[in-house]
């Protein structure tokens, strides 16, 4: 019942502040299209300054929402494919149901085993706020088939990530100065899905993953 009392006993405006990041990235992995992962990762570098949990200085922080906003634009951006996938939603129906599953699947494992732990209740909110964030990073990459807006499932994990390591750094007896080791890998990571989508585009003509597996079939 602690791990539910952590969560309970925030006021509304620390609950809003905390999950409204987390909305938008539901709704990048919900509602397909160019102009909702836009919005979404906007959404998410407008909320950021408000996510202490991520236990970063604020030359950090601006570096978060750079990146965020560089997810923005790349995410949206027009791509030389398709507008949509050549396959047809049915076709998709299959492995996003595999894939909704399997998600929610692991993010209950993850809630659970953080709740059988003895933690402090703001120790328990970050845990699973970061596992949250994980999840609906991988949620995205397994549901949205579109190699250019797996930008924004790089974001949340890399998000996830500092979340837990400002946690880590805050348990520590002699805590260590933040770094941006996080970040830096999340943004190679972003760099390297672009450059990737780019490569897809140039090679099969489409952007779309199902497509090129079409292409390859």
């Amino acid at each position: 019942m602690h791990f539910i009392d952590a969560w309970t006993s925030l006021p509304p405006l620390g609950l809003i502040r905390l999950l409204l990041p987390a909305a938008f990235l539901v709704l990048a992995v919900f509602v397909p299209g160019r102009g909702t992962a836009r919005l979404a990762a906007l959404g998410v570098a407008l909320c950021l300054p408000l996510v202490r949990e991520l236990e970063v200085p604020r030359s950090l922080l601006v570096v978060w929402v750079a990146l965020w906003v560089l997810i923005a634009w790349q995410a949206g951006r027009v791509t030389a494919g398709a507008r949509r996938s050549l396959t047809t939603r049915l076709a998709g129906m299959e492995p996003g149901t595999v894939g909704l599953l399997i998600g929610a699947a692991l993010l209950v494992l993850l809630l659970a085993a953080v709740a059988r732990q003895d933690l402090a209740p703001e120790e328990s909110r970050r845990v699973a706020y970061a596992m949250l964030l994980i999840d609906l990073g991988l949620l995205h990459l397994m549901l949205r088939r579109h190699a250019l807006r797996a930008a924004v499932a790089y974001g949340s994990l890399g998000l996830g990530v500092q979340v837990l390591d400002g946690m880590a750094r805050h348990a520590e007896v002699a805590a260590a100065p933040p770094s941006a080791g996080v970040v830096l890998a999340t943004a190679i990571a972003v760099a390297m899905t672009v450059r990737l989508a780019g490569s897809r585009e140039r090679a099969a003509g489409t952007a779309w993953v199902s497509d090129a597996h079409d292409l390859r079939d």
